[in-house]
């Protein structure tokens, strides 16, 4: 059976339909899962099999017989684990159809389909008795239900429904404890994923300095935690206000509870400065007595302890609603809310013992000012990166003049006040996409006194007319470009397209900036990212190549042959080969009819292992100034990659990779062959190893 499937086309911005195969989302939610990460997360793996070990026998030495409740048992490694330590019977519960099909089979190629039953439900609708899914009460609960803010893949009320209808009262239960902690920081890096910073521009009639609206200022922002790999972040962007104090703890062995509620903790920073982040992560202990604990602190907290990389759980960044002065040794209230999914946090002054006790929550933040909840925090990032809007500048004052009309096609840029204060007689700026993005163009627009100097046109590029041009022609046309919708770095052709659809309205001697993009591509070895992506085969004992065969039917099925955007500055890799530009895209002309083309091949000069390739958008803006969204240096002999930390990159993983152990196995290559389909604005590539 086949699905029509309606979607946005990115690059090209048309409506497409589609013909899918009905089990297309099934497909997609499983080759972008992350199982093949937790199975090779040894750490977990090992800890969740001593802690299971050491229930069953506090169990079996009570007399009783131990029965297992698994929520969440994904390949049914966990009550694998639960059956070879002893335990009678385990009941392994997976919702989603395709992860249940898989359990069985792995379930009964591992000789356990005697000792496990795979459920194929919700927990919430298992039921328990004679007749039911269930026998009898569990009295070992087990759970891996967790995301990287502990909470916010629902765990709390599975608990908490678990506890009510599915477990036997004082249960034990693995993780036994869940702890999450909190440090204070003050980082400009982190702040400006949040706020925008002014910007100073040097103009013929003195310095001009670009201000946000006070919506945006002033607006608390979204309760959505940041997740990020706080291990790739150096500590010299950010300064430590506080000691690292616990926040509160979940006792998973006892009836819990998921009813929105709050914390609170006194900390005394340890130097003044701005309060502005609370950096959190969580540790789990598998026992009562808390010696098998698996935890995601960060490096400056374990400086000795080797961390275990893992993408599936990482730290959270939370921004406070305003930043705080703080003074050393004068206390601080900091409080955490939660619901049932998210977290948020607000730093107060202390207060007084009796106002602690009074049980007031802080109400969930609600972003005012559209931006918030309209760009990630790659964005606010991009926006505030001064030597990114100097290369704007640069290339703006070459090519404006007195009499520039100007038009900007891009979302939620500054390209438009940039250029006003450059001296371009008039500037448009076209919104069509988003409402909310509208919304702020106004706003800024407002909030720098140049509701007359910069008209906002409402209407698509191919809708635009000489009226709203007010029957001038363009002599330039600006982008950065940037669009909300666009996930891979070629999604932002979409300026090309909308440059095609209003050729009619530009001068014969328009200038186009930037006046062209590259596709540029390098190929890599990853310290760790690779892990996403590699087949298990036996994980603790337990064969689990079913799994791996799973997501490989489910790569074949379209994902194989795409690639999938990274924040490649979380994930260290170094160069195997020169970057390498492949692929050019002229923006001072008009789409073509012709799909655009390359093939080739990168030469390898350093040993390791090839796990993929990496691919981004350079554009150039005009003569010898432009503007990176990838690789922007290789900074040792060793091949260590620096990336924009703004941008995501394309990776594409081969499904088989070569190995170089020694410098004699050069050269080697990897060929390529790139394909630009201009009516789609699809690439598709293919790689020969």
């Amino acid at each position: 059976m086949k699905t029509f499937c309606g979607r946005a086309n990115p690059t090209t911005g048309a409506i497409e339909w589609f013909e899918e195969d009905e089990n297309y989302d099934y497909h997609q939610e499983i080759a972008r899962s992350r199982y093949a990460d937790m199975l090779h997360d040894k750490d977990r793996n090992m800890k969740y099999y001593q802690g299971i070990h050491a229930a069953v026998s506090r169990v079996k030495e009570r007399g009783e017989k131990a029965i297992v409740l698994d929520i969440g048992t994904g390949t049914g490694l966990l009550s694998m684990m639960a059956a070879s330590a002893g335990a009678d019977f385990c009941y392994a519960v997976e919702v989603f159809k395709p992860m249940a099909d898989a359990a069985v089979k792995i379930v009964e190629k591992n000789g356990f389909h005697d000792k496990i039953k795979v459920i194929n439900k919700h927990s919430t609708e298992v039921t328990v008795g004679p007749a039911g899914d269930m026998q009898c009460r569990a009295n070992i609960l087990v759970t891996e239900l967790f995301d990287t803010e502990l909470i916010g893949e629902g765990a709390l009320p599975t608990y908490e429904h678990a506890h009510r209808y599915l477990v036997e009262e004082g249960c034990e239960a693995v993780p036994h404890r869940a702890t999450v902690y909190v440090q204070l920081v003050e980082s400009r890096r982190m702040w400006s994923w949040n706020k925008l910073f002014p910007v100073h521009v040097e103009a013929e009639d003195g310095e001009k300095i670009i201000v946000s609206p006070s919506e945006m200022e002033n607006c608390p922002g979204v309760p959505s935690v940041c997740d990020i790999q706080l291990n790739q972040l150096p500590s010299s962007d950010f300064t430590i206000l506080s000691d690292v104090v616990t926040m509160f703890s979940v006792d998973f062995s006892k009836p819990v509870r998921s009813a929105s509620t709050s914390y609170r903790v006194q900390l005394e920073p340890v130097k003044p400065g701005k309060a502005q982040i609370v950096l959190s992560w969580w540790d789990i202990d598998m026992d009562p007595s808390g010696r098998i604990k698996c935890t995601m602190a960060p490096y400056w907290v374990n400086p000795t302890s080797a961390s275990q990389w893992r993408d599936h759980w990482m730290q959270c960044v939370y921004f406070l609603p305003k930043e705080e002065p703080v003074l050393q040794g004068q206390q601080v209230t900091l409080t955490a809310c939660r619901d049932e999914y998210s977290l948020w946090y607000k730093l107060q002054r202390a207060r007084r013992e009796e106002e602690n006790k009074a049980d007031v929550g802080v109400e969930s933040p609600v972003c005012r000012c559209q931006a918030h909840l309209l760009w990630n925090r790659a964005r606010f990032g991009q926006l505030n990166d001064q030597h990114r809007t100097r290369q704007y500048l640069k290339a703006l004052m070459e090519v404006l003049k007195t009499d520039s009309v100007c038009l900007c096609v891009s979302d939620g840029s500054l390209l438009p006040v940039l250029a006003h204060y450059l001296g371009a007689k008039q500037v448009h700026l076209e919104k069509r996409r988003l409402r909310g993005d509208l919304i702020n163009a106004y706003k800024y627009v407002k909030a720098n006194n140049l509701e007359d100097k910069i008209k906002i046109i409402e209407a698509h590029p191919e809708s635009l007319t000489s009226a709203h041009l007010e029957d001038q022609k363009i002599s330039v046309l600006v982008g950065e470009p940037f669009f909300t919708t666009s996930l891979l770095p070629w999604h932002n052709l979409y300026f090309w397209y909308a440059r095609t659809a209003v050729s009619s309205h530009l001068s014969s001697n328009v200038t186009v900036l930037p006046q062209s993009a590259s596709l540029h591509m390098v190929i890599v070895e990853f310290q760790d990212l690779w892990r996403i992506r590699s087949p298990c085969g036996i994980c603790e004992g337990f064969d689990v190549q079913t799994m791996d065969d799973m997501i490989k039917n489910s790569l074949n099925f379209r994902e194989s042959k795409e690639a999938e955007p990274h924040p490649l500055w979380e994930y260290p890799c170094k160069s195997l080969s020169d970057p390498q530009g492949i692929l050019t895209f002229d923006f001072t002309k008009p789409v073509p009819q012709y799909c655009l083309s390359t093939e080739g091949s990168l030469n390898l000069v350093r040993k390791g292992t090839s796990h993929g390739a990496v691919l981004w958008m350079e554009y150039h803006l005009a003569a010898d100034i432009s503007v990176s969204t990838g690789l922007m240096k290789i900074s040792s002999e060793k091949g260590t990659c620096d990336w924009n930390p703004h941008c995501k990159q394309a990776v594409y993983f081969f499904s088989s990779v070569m190995e170089l152990e020694t410098l004699s196995d050069l050269p080697s290559a990897v060929k390529y062959a790139i394909k630009f389909d201009t009516k789609t604005g699809e690439i598709a590539m293919d790689f020969k190893l």
